[in-house]
Parts: structure tokens; C-alpha cells; sequence
């Protein structure tokens, strides 16, 4: 069988933070070869699966991941040394029952999702296809509309800002290549604004400008003030996303959120989005609550969810037994799908599969500290999902997932459906995108 795994290599590299991280190579039968690298958080949730370190305080202070590229180079190895690649379930399930804990603790979800990730790739190019041909086949032609973070606050820059993104939607185009023009001629505009405030323009870890502003309200002033000065429409054009991350400010023993200086449940800060809403061109917001106040999550969703689209990270964790919670409980209306978050391709796919059955919207999303690995672009495109999350217009490790898609889209020709218009205001009286809204 030429596409049986007859060779891995495992190395630890450096991710765009300066961290270690997982490398791995799979060698197949037939002579094809393929490698992933695995990206990791800043802002992590409590539910995702573990991400193993060392710990070892004389080597880069303790987050070296030599265990995890061992676990990898042997007992992931010898899971599945001659296994079929194109066979994902099988690898995985191979993969899953090697480490045997609930949450990949024993040998490391890092080390795991980077097996399982070069061997999708390895069996595309075996097969002579795209990696997002090999996963969607021939149905798979969505280029998803790109979340861009140009304002970064929250765990991503030190600038006393509460909200960790602030980000563009350039989602009333007809292609993902004027879609992200859009949004480069914007990011550009947005850091002249900041340079004739006197306001700083460098940037936090996804290469979005981190400037110390007054509060919240100002960024979302300063976005709208950029797209205008370009020409752009607020709304009809270019939207505005937020990732709040509001589990990194709540005090679970008070069950308040510490918001701008004040102590607030988690009904008053939904009034603060609501007010927000109002103001400005605000088509999503994610993590809007923390990650266990599912009571405050239903009454957001109750609140919000017929206007924008309400984004669960922390919340879902892209595990599907979450979701299911959610979806069951009328918690979020959609869902942010990070690979690393469960630690396999096929669980990966499992949830992005149950989202969009229960019509959430489902959005493909980078970490923190990244690699120049580009599979979320393809794995975005070979599920037609919506959206896609890969940090802002600057810094090589998240343009290179842009520049992907780039490359997908003009592959797929006539054939290519940018995904746009889904957060077509509701007051329009349209649907938007039925596949995925």
C-alpha cells in the first residue's frame, strides 16, 4: 500500500512568540512526505486538551516540549506505523487509545494533533490533491471571510484594554482577494489615524496595533473612523468583530466580570454590548461571557442572538460534548474551531460537522502564538466554513494563511464562492448565508 506510514520525525521548533513547539514529518510507503507544526494560546481555556511542556526551568524556561516530540518519535509512532493515511478516523482513534486520558494529558495533545495533522497531509499529497480537496472533496469551494484583529488588547498587548480583539469583517465583497484588500488598505489607514493622535502603532502577538487608549469605546471609534477615511461603508462593507475573552477578567467567586475598573454581572456587561451594538457596525462578538457561567452565556444568546453572531471559544473548547450542551441550552449561535483545542483532525471535523447541522456559525481560528503552518486555511475551505480567524495584515506567520487562501481561490476559479454578506445587518430582511450563518 503506498500510502501506508512508514516514517515520522518529530523535532521541537519555535513558534512566532519565541516558544517551542511540535514539529512532525510523516513518511508514507509510496515515497510521499508531509509535515504540520502546532501553534499554542496566550488566552487558553480551562476545557481544552492539554498541551504537555516540560517544565524543565534550564531550558526555555520551562516550555520546552522535548517529552512531547519523544511521546511522538515512540508510542504515537508505534500507533500508527503502517496504518493507512488516507484512513484519518483509523489514525486518530489509533492515536486516541495510545494516550488513553480524557483530555490527551499522558502524551500530549501538542504532540498528538501534530501526528494526526501530517498524516491528513501526507495522504494529500499522496493522492496528488489539495490538503482541502483531500478533506472536503469536491463540494469544497467556500473561501471563508477573514476576522482581522488590528486592535489587540487583553492578554495579547500590555495596554490596559479589557477586550483582546478588535477586528475587521470585510464581508460586502465578491471575493476573498478584494475582501482582504479591503482590509490591508484599512489596517494601513487605521495606523495613520494612530500616529496623528500620537498614539503607539506597534503591535501585540497577532500583529494588530496595541496602542493604550482611553477605554474600549475609543477602538471601536478609531476602526470606524479608519474604514470611513478609506471609503469603505460601515456595515454594508466592513463590519466589526470583538473577541472579549471576558473569562480572563471574571472572579468566579463573586461571579462578577472586572470591566473598565468596575465590578458587573454578567447581565449589565451584556447591556454593555447591547449599547455597543447600537452605536456601531458590531456583526460578532466572542467570548462575551466566561466559560462556565452558562447562565450568563443563555441570557446573552437570549439577548443578542438575532442580531450578531455570538462566538464561543472558551465555551466550546471545539469539543463536540460542549457544543452539544450549548446547542441544547441555546448558548452562543456559533462557534470557534481550533484544532489544538482537541487534538485531532477527525474530532476536529466531528465538531465543525455538528455546528453546522445546528446552524451555528462555524469559524476556523489561529492561536496566539503561531507557525507558518497554513492547514486551518485548507481545513477552513474543505469545510466550507464562514469564517476564518488568522490575526491581523502584518507579520508573516498570519499572512501566510491569508496568501493560502489567495492561492485556493485562484485554483478554484469560477468554481470559488467567497462567503460574504453573512452578517448582512437584520433589519434588511435578508438571511445571509444559509449554509453557515
Amino acid at each position: 500500500m503506498s500510502t501506508s506510514i512508514i516514517q515520522l520525525v518529530a523535532r521541537e521548533i519555535l513558534d512566532s512568540r519565541g516558544n517551542p513547539t511540535v514539529e512532525v514529518e510523516i513518511g508514507l510507503s509510496g515515497g510521499a512526505r508531509a509535515r504540520a507544526m502546532v501553534p499554542s494560546g496566550a488566552s487558553t481555556g480551562a476545557h481544552e486538551a492539554f498541551e504537555l511542556r516540560d517544565h524543565d526551568t534550564s531550558r526555555y524556561h520551562g516550555k520546552g516540549v522535548l517529552n512531547a516530540v519523544a511521546n511522538a518519535r515512540g508510542p504515537l509512532f508505534d500507533a500508527v506505523r503502517g496504518l493507512d493515511a488516507t484512513n484519518q478516523e483509523g489514525i486518530d482513534a489509533a492515536l486516541i487509545a495510545a494516550d488513553g486520558s480524557d483530555n490527551k494529558s499522558r502524551l500530549g495533545a501538542n504532540a498528538i494533533l501534530a501526528v494526526s495533522l501530517a498524516a491528513a497531509r501526507a495522504a494529500a499529497t499522496a493522492r496528488g490533491v489539495p490538503l482541502y480537496r483531500h478533506i472536503g472533496g469536491l463540494l469544497a469551494n467556500t473561501i471563508p471571510v477573514p476576522l482581522m484583529n488590528v486592535i489587540n488588547g487583553g492578554a495579547h498587548a500590555d495596554n490596559g484594554l479589557d477586550i483582546q480583539e478588535f477586528m475587521l469583517v470585510p464581508h460586502g465583497f465578491t471575493s476573498f482577494r478584494e475582501a482582504l484588500r479591503a482590509g490591508a488598505e484599512i489596517f494601513h489607514t487605521l495606523k495613520k489615524t494612530l500616529r496623528e493622535r500620537g498614539l503607539s502603532t506597534g503591535v501585540g502577538d497577532e500583529g494588530g496595533y496595541a496602542p493604550r487608549l482611553e477605554n474600549n469605546e475609543q477602538a471601536l471609534t478609531l476602526l470606524v473612523e479608519a474604514i470611513e477615511r478609506c471609503g469603505y461603508e460601515p456595515d454594508a462593507e466592513i463590519s466589526i468583530a470583538l473577541d472579549v475573552a471576558a473569562t480572563e477578567f471574571y472572579d468566579a467567586e463573586k461571579k462578577l466580570y472586572r470591566f473598565e475598573g468596575g465590578l458587573l454581572t454578567s447581565g449589565d456587561l451584556s447591556s454593555v454590548y447591547q449599547g455597543w451594538c447600537a452605536k456601531y457596525p458590531i456583526a460578532s462578538i466572542e467570548d462575551g461571557m466566561s466559560e462556565d457561567d452558562w447562565d450568563g452565556w443563555r441570557a446573552h444568546t437570549a439577548a443578542l442572538g438575532d442580531q450578531v453572531q455570538l462566538v464561543g471559544d472558551d465555551l466550546f473548547v471545539t469539543n463536540p460534548e460542549r457544543l452539544e450542551t450549548g446547542i441544547g441550552t441555546g448558548a452562543a449561535n456559533a462557534i470557534l474551531i481550533k484544532p489544538n483545542q482537541i487534538g485531532t483532525v477527525s474530532e476536529t471535523l466531528e465538531t465543525i460537522q455538528l455546528a453546522q447541522r445546528a446552524a451555528y456559525g462555524t469559524i476556523l481560528s489561529h492561536r496566539s502564538g503561531e507557525t507558518e503552518d497554513t492547514s486551518i486555511a485548507d481545513l477552513a475551505v474543505g469545510t466550507n466554513a464562514s469564517q476564518i480567524k488568522t490575526g491581523s495584515l502584518c507579520r508573516s506567520e498570519r499572512v501566510a494563511k491569508y496568501n493560502q487562501l489567495l492561492r485556493i481561490e485562484a485554483e478554484l476559479g469560477d468554481a470559488a464562492v467567497y462567503a460574504g454578506m453573512i452578517f448582512t445587518p437584520p433589519d434588511t430582511g435578508e438571511t445571509g448565508d444559509s449554509r453557515d450563518a
